[in-house]
């Protein structure tokens, strides 16, 4: 079967073999996003499609109960609440993991029938800056560019983008393209595995982005590189711009000065974009999710506008999603600024939306942003609210704000496919989702580009269709006669009917799908909107018009500013935040497959060695984050690939995996005035030491959560056959005994013990029949031995007389122990191999893949391989 992946929004194509509850996974090699290729999130999805940990029935008040009272319940709440306190009492906050007829669904319920403008989207973190500076500059959210331009450009420059991790197939096609000559350009603060091998790295200060690119504007004008007859034909805004560049010195010594990088990069980066026609200009949450993220976009734009370099082979600004769907849910009004098809809320476009509708209130405006519904929520203006496909309490910034609102919030539905989120633990009402591989409709990517995401299990359990659960709600708050579909194809058709509806003049129109059937639904092949009686199309304005009244695009005039909130003496260091390699989001999939848990186990900070020293922090020690909002306690990695004065988080841990390690606590809620999307990407922190009194680590079959009451670093890392669960504490042997209590409560049978009072030391193995149970470590000084053999062991049916010996030593006696992080978690290839192999002889990516298997499949890994290369030709040459 073929489907589409449900992770970034490259939007890879997927051939999936289903058998029972199990898949086979490949990539589909006839999908043009990836052309066979999956990154290691997609080739692991078949371990992410058991029924473990689902929500399968509708629950009212944590007890199970039928759909028809959950949806009466719901439906009279929310039309109890809308008649007491008005429509803008109600809202929905929705995800990039719906599909486009879900997404569809809520905002017409919402903005058609209810009336509010209270529909928003987990999008508004990722890409609504990106969203209004399109706006602004083409009159319409439209990204010019096609994949195909990566292939063709020769230069690619990342502006916050760290490809090689969070669109590693992408990166891998234009890891193709430098074989050629293609040259690369890394504009990060973090020398990234992206930058790590790029041409040149602008290892730019904090928030400098926009005084970045103004100052290549300035110089290309000054070069003369500016394509004047092209601004004359098809651009306003020139002069604009051009007086606001005079208004600072933009001369490579003060722009350089400013963004805290060499003269001479500076100087080289600028002569290579003046002499290079075909650029591509990606960029992503590095630039988006900032206080003046729209003003970063619009630098962008501005550039590229100005030299002409879009709507051509091989050059354009290129916006890249981050969610698999935010593209569908920005097309159809997912977001609390736009209607549906690209309208806003102007009396024209709300007239003709409930023409066909058959509405009876549009609404009016914009409803609240992301962060601004839950301070609604939080202040009692928002009084029901109903989240779904998405974990807020984890991905918003100041999180715990988002948790005591919810807390105090009336009226809660949560629709989710996982029973026990961090954000499911606040509804009155939870609602059973289908999940991907159970799910049927569309999702669109970043190059416009609409695939069928395609059922493969039957529904288990009571789960249903995320639109269906709308339009059930819809039903029954009296507005069955517009939400009477019987199946998604019925949904995309009537999308695709809205998108041409009285359309004039937005690019946005998928009017030859509008009398799709069913048959072709099934059958539809990726395709790029706009959608036109000869297909799709793979680039916008190749003929220099934008969807503006006159026809021109925007050059918007942007000022270089600070950040939102400055550092202090007493929050000296900026705290940046993001992604690693292979989690995503809040783990609620990843996390169900060990083997991308091996390449980041836990939560880290990583800091400079310089600030480490003076802070008296380790490698491998724990560490205190501290900001104005919260705090988090995290493993420490020190790299020089880290800008000194900051500091960066993963944001992915939840509380079930590492309370303590959870990012985004921390994180301000500044948010860009224009666009609300907020500010991940500097928070004003300090860091400590924790200086932990003891340490220990637990294996069991099952997931287990400390007890309240303790005060302890705890985190939960999956293993294939256990659950490794690492604690740490500052507290002394009252402590330990009260977390030894905990854990082996209710554990039948004895224990193999070995306990040393004096060191500290304590050390128990429990046997179920032949099979291991559970393996408790502690320790108040000294090392702890590698986790890796005895997770090994929960595995095999029969342990053997030298295991059960070896037990409480931690390891078999005469054999070495492979450990270290995983590399390639795609093969489970860890490093110690691969530096095997290249102490062997093997002096190349594609000798070691040979070798070794690592980077022989989605390529992620292999930056990271090749620092291990140039690490060992760089000892080889210190030898000599």
């Amino acid at each position: 079967m073929r489907t589409a992946c449900p992770y970034c929004g490259v939007g890879c194509g997927v051939s999936a073999v289903p058998d029972g509850r199990r898949l086979k996974i490949t990539g589909d090699p006839a999908h043009p996003a990836n052309l066979g290729r999956l990154c290691s999130k997609g080739s692991a999805l078949g371990s992410t499609v058991g029924l473990e940990d689902r929500l399968l029935h509708p629950a009212i008040g944590g007890r199970k109960t039928s759909w028809n009272d959950a949806i009466s319940r719901i439906a009279g709440r929310f039309s109890e609440t809308i008649a007491r306190h008005g429509p803008d009492s109600v809202a929905f906050y929705v995800s990039g993991q719906l599909l486009t007829e879900d997404y569809y669904a809520a905002n017409k319920l919402m903005k058609g029938f209810i009336g509010s403008g209270n529909i928003d989207t987990n999008s508004r973190l990722c890409m609504a800056s990106a969203v209004v500076a399109h706006k602004l500059a083409f009159g319409a959210d439209l990204v010019p560019g096609c994949y195909e331009d990566l292939d063709l450009a020769d230069l690619v420059i990342f502006s916050g983008h760290n490809a090689a991790w969070t669109h590693p197939v992408l990166f891998r096609r234009m890891e193709a393209a430098r074989a050629r000559g293609q040259r690369h350009v890394v504009i990060d603060p973090r020398r990234t595995d992206t930058a790590e091998d790029a041409d040149l790295h602008l290892a730019l200060a904090p928030q400098t982005d926009v005084r970045l690119w103004n100052g290549l504007l300035a110089d290309l004008i000054r070069r003369g590189a500016v394509d004047r007859a092209y601004v004359a034909a098809h651009v306003a805004g020139f002069a604009e711009v051009e007086a606001e560049l005079a208004q600072a010195d933009q001369s490579p010594a003060a722009v350089a000065a400013d963004c805290g990088v060499a003269v001479a990069d500076l100087e080289r980066f600028f002569q290579m974009v003046a002499e290079t026609p075909r650029t591509v200009s990606l960029f992503s949450m590095g630039a988006n999710q900032s206080a003046q993220g729209v003003a970063k976009g619009s630098a962008i734009l501005n550039v590229h506008l100005a030299t002409g370099r879009i709507g051509r082979p091989g050059a354009c600004p290129f916006s890249i999603t981050g969610q698999p769907n935010a593209m569908g849910g920005r097309e159809t009004g997912g977001m609390a600024t736009t209607l549906a098809g690209h309208m806003d809320f102007d009396p024209v476009s709300r007239a003709r939306l409930g023409r066909f509708w058959s509405a009876p209130r549009v609404a009016a405006g914009p409803g609240l942003k992301a962060v601004d519904m839950f301070d609604a929520v939080a202040d009692g203006r928002i009084r029901a609210i109903w989240i779904m496909a998405t974990n807020p309490v984890v991905s918003l910034p100041d999180s715990a704000r988002v948790r005591a609102a919810l807390e105090a919030c009336p009226f809660v539905v949560v629709s989710d496919c996982m029973a026990d989120t961090d954000t499911a633990a606040f509804a009155h009402i939870k609602l059973p989702a289908l999940a991907w591989g159970e799910k049927d409709g569309t999702v669109t990517n970043s190059e416009r580009g609409i695939t069928r995401q395609r059922r493969l299990f039957e529904p288990p359990g009571e789960a249903r269709a995320d639109w269906r659960i709308v339009a059930d709600v819809a039903t029954a708050m009296g507005f069955g006669d517009a939400f009477g579909w019987r199946g998604s194809a019925q949904v995309f058709r009537e999308w695709a009917r809205l998108s041409a509806y009285e359309n004039t003049d937005r690019m946005l129109n998928l009017g030859p799908l509008a009398g799709v059937t069913p048959e072709a639904y099934d059958a539809l092949e990726p395709i790029q909107w706009p959608v036109t009686a000869a297909g799709g199309t793979a680039r916008l304005f190749t003929d220099g018009r934008y969807q503006t009244p006159d026809g021109r695009a925007r050059m918007i005039p942007v000022a270089a500013r600070g950040p939102a909130e400055a550092t202090s003496a007493g929050y000296p260091m900026s705290l940046n935040t993001g992604r690693v390699r292979d989690h995503w989001h809040t783990m609620t999939r990843t996390g169900l497959a060990p083997e991308l848990c091996r390449h980041a186990p836990e939560p880290y900070v990583e800091m400079h060695p310089a600030d480490a020293i003076a802070l008296g922090v380790g490698e491998g020690a724990l560490a205190r984050v501290v900001t104005a909002q919260g705090e988090a306690i995290a493993i420490a990695r020190l790299t020089d690939r880290q800008r000194p004065g900051s500091v960066f988080m993963p944001m992915h841990w939840t509380e079930a995996f590492a309370p303590s390690g959870r990012a985004n606590p921390l994180v301000a809620p500044s948010v860009d005035p224009r666009s609300g999307q907020p500010e991940f990407k500097h928070t004003p922190a300090r860091v400590r030491a924790y200086r932990e009194t003891w340490r220990g680590f637990f294996l069991a079959r099952e997931a287990w959560r400390a007890p309240a009451g303790l005060d302890l670093v705890w985190r939960r890392i999956p293993h294939a056959a256990c659950q490794l669960h690492e604690f740490a504490g500052r507290g002394d042997a009252p402590e330990r005994a009260a977390l030894h209590k905990a854990l082996t409560a209710k554990v039948p049978g004895d224990a193999l013990r070995f306990e040393d009072p004096a060191a500290g030391v304590l050390r128990e193995a429990w046997l179920e029949g032949e099979r291991l149970g559970r393996v408790i470590f502690f320790t108040t000084s000294g090392a702890l031995p590698p986790r890796d053999w005895l997770a090994e062991l929960f595995a095999a049916d029969l342990l053997t007389a030298a295991d059960r010996m070896a037990l409480l030593i931690g390891r078999q006696p005469g054999h070495a122990v492979e450990t270290g992080p995983t590399v390639c978690a795609c093969r489970g290839v860890r490093a110690a191999r691969i530096e095997t192999a290249i102490a062997e002889g093997c002096d190349s990516l594609d000798a070691v893949g040979e070798a070794t298997g690592a980077g022989a499949n989605c390529g992620s890994c292999r930056p990271e391989i090749a620092r291990m290369l140039a690490a060992a030709r760089g000892a080889t040459r210190h030898a000599a």
